[in-house]
């Protein structure tokens, strides 16, 4: 019984792992005075003052940042993701 509850945490933690693969997050960095498209989870600093995501894909992102009041409207709209 201990093996098969093991195994199928490990099972779990692994399939959680594989599907945070090509996720977007919206970050907006101070230092830059923009909203940045980030493919890992942000942390929270003294330079990120917030994280909006995830977003299955960079074009879901990127029309998120579109929609987010404190994102400058003009940001070029052709920046990839980091």
């Amino acid at each position: 019984m201990k093996a098969l509850l093991l195994a199928s945490t490990v099972i779990v933690a692994a399939t959680a792992v594989g599907l945070a693969d090509g996720l977007y997050w919206v970050v907006g960095n101070h230092a830059t005075n923009t909203c940045d498209i980030v493919t890992s989870n942000p942390i929270v600093d003294e330079n990120i003052w917030f994280a909006d995501g995830p977003y299955n894909s960079a074009d879901d992102a990127k029309l998120a940042r579109s929609t987010i009041r404190e994102c400058p409207k003009d940001q070029p709209p052709a920046d990839d993701a980091k």
